[in-house]
Parts: C-alpha cells; structure tokens; sequence
C-alpha cells in the first residue's frame, strides 16, 4: 500500500527511539554491547506466533509486553541483569500503521521499564500469521549463574509467586461460563496475568546468593520441574497441596476442581523455579521478602533418577494426564 513506509522509514519511526547506545541508532547491520566488568553474557530467546502463544486479535501493546518478558522471565532465572534485546518482527500483510504504533509504544516503556533497550534486529513480510522473536542478552558476575541443572539431592524446591493465573487466565477466554465464579476484579486479574506476564527481575540477587539451580515456568509447573530434574540427574519429591495460589485462581478451582490440573500443567506463569540447600533457605526466604517477591516451598530434591512423585495433603500419589505445553 502507497500509504505505508518502506523498511527503513518503518524502522527509523518505531524503533529506532527504542535503541540503545549500542544500537547505533539502528543505522547499521550489527549493534555493540560491552558487558560490565567481571561479568558473563547470558543470551537467550523466545519466539512467538499468533495462534499459538497469544491471540490473532490481542492489543498490540499486550503482544509487545509479552515478546520482551517472556525473555526477561529467562534472564531473571539466570539471576542475570537485563542488557538489551534483538527484535526480529515478520508482520503479516494486512498490518496497520497504527497497529505498529501501539506495539512500539508499549514495547518502548518496558525497555525503559526494565532497562533493557533495543539493539538491533530485523523486520520482514509475512503471508502468515504474525511472529516476532525476541533476543534478550543479560549479565551475571562471572561464573555465578543459576543453572538448570544444578539441583541436588537434598535441596528444597520453590516457586515464586502464584502457579497457574495465566492458564486459568485462559481458560475464562476460551469458556467464558467459567466468569460466573469470580467477581469483575478477579476476572480482570487473571485475564491479565495471561496477556502480560511479570518477571522477577528483583529475585534474581536472591538466586545467584543462594540457589543451586533455577529456571524459569513457562510450560506449566509440573512438566518445568521433571525438565529440571531430568537435566540434574535427580528426582523430588513435591506437595500439589502446596503450589501457591492466587485468590482468584483459588476460588476458580474450588469451583471447578478439573481446573487445578490446569493451574499446574498449563504455563505461562513466568514464575521463578528454584532449588536452595538447606542451609540457604532462611536467607533465601528472607532476600526473597525483602525484594518484594513471594516464594513458597513446594518439596525436596531426592536421589535417583525416577520421575518426580506429586502427592496430595493426604500423601497420596497425583497424577496429571500431561505435565506441560508442548509445541510437538
């Protein structure tokens, strides 16, 4: 359409006011960054696709928050400090200008927000759906990020946060009968908890001072976990009973109880999964107070390389039909 800039117009008026020193002004092929003395690069990326990790029709200030905090949400299980991010935006053939607009608006406050500017990137046509790729790079002291496969025998899990708001989120979405349970403010609350997760960022000097190991909650808390242990080479131990809910996603699986399987298998929670020794778990708890968030202690890593045991209050055995999200 004659109407519409051409890439490089496209790029100097939304996202070149998004660019950091390092991007040069996002008049070059490439971006600079030098990280902070004595410090490791942590680099990691998300990509996401209308249809499938957020509606065709979301607002695209919500599309924009989710791209950059999914990947914050990585760098904060890392215990890495955000440094800047890469874009790349295939936008599909009927994209409006102010459309881009909304999108580079919003993306522009949480990169401030969470100082993290935009280096660089690249932005295509597409005839499919639209997708975009973020590439978030972070730095933690030398030597000193939290693993994913660190957990051993003997830690105590925790999660931060609450388990479960997005996927119940979307579940109102897909079956709106599911809101006659909840008030207005509840109903808002977890809508938002899907559209626009919130990285803990401030956790992240609490699990490189103490955790063995972390990552981040993004396919569901049950399948997250056996990923994490698979990879350590242990097992655990975990009390369903605990997982931590919020209010709103509390009263939804009391009155629904099916629901609590999906709290628990669906992702997008985007909370924290860590393991502490237990000599670190006091100072754990309390850095973790002191930062703002909340984490609860869901069980106990255990030797061996079986499967993790979930058991209700009872100590009976759970079992969930999936353990998370899978593309495949």
């Amino acid at each position: 359409m004659s109407d519409r800039p051409s890439e490089d117009d496209l790029i100097a008026r939304y996202f070149a006011p998004l660019a950091g020193p390092g991007g040069l002004g996002l008049r070059d092929d490439a971006a600079t960054l030098i990280p902070p003395p004595d410090c490791d690069l942590v680099l990691t990326v998300d990509a996401l696709v209308a249809g499938v990790h957020f509606f065709a029709d979301d607002p695209p200030d919500a599309i924009a928050q989710k791209a950059l905090r999914v990947n914050l949400s990585d760098l904060a299980a890392k215990g890495a400090a955000p440094l800047g991010f890469l874009l790349t935006l295939a936008l599909p053939g009927d994209w409006r200008p102010e459309w881009l607009e909304s999108f580079a608006r919003a993306l522009g406050e949480d990169a401030r927000r969470y100082a993290c500017p935009l280096l660089g990137g690249d932005t295509v046509s597409t005839p499919g759906p639209l997708s975009l790729t973020i590439t978030a790079v972070g730095s933690v002291p030398t030597g000193r990020m939290a693993p994913r496969t660190g957990a051993r025998a003997g830690d105590l899990i925790y999660v931060s946060g609450a388990i479960g708001d997005a996927a119940l989120g979307l579940a109102l979405r897909l079956n709106p009968a599911l809101a006659t349970h909840l008030d207005e403010d509840e109903r808002e609350y977890l809508a938002q908890r899907y559209l626009a997760p919130q990285p803990r960022l401030a956790l992240s000097p609490a699990l490189l001072a103490h955790a063995s190991g972390a990552m981040d909650v993004s396919d569901g808390l049950v399948g997250d976990l056996a990923k994490m242990l698979r990879v350590s080479g242990v097992s655990a131990v975990v009390d369903v009973w605990r997982a931590p809910l919020s209010d709103a996603g509390a009263r939804l699986v009391s009155a629904d109880g099916s629901l609590f399987e999906t709290a628990l298998t669906g992702g997008d929670d985007y909370e924290i999964l860590a393991t502490v020794p237990p000599s670190h778990a006091a100072s754990f708890e309390r850095a973790a107070h002191e930062c703002g968030v909340d984490v609860t202690r869901i069980g106990e890593v255990v030797a061996g390389e079986a499967p993790p045991m979930f058991r209700d209050v009872r100590g009976a055995p759970v079992h969930f039909r999936r353990g998370s999200f899978s593309h495949f």
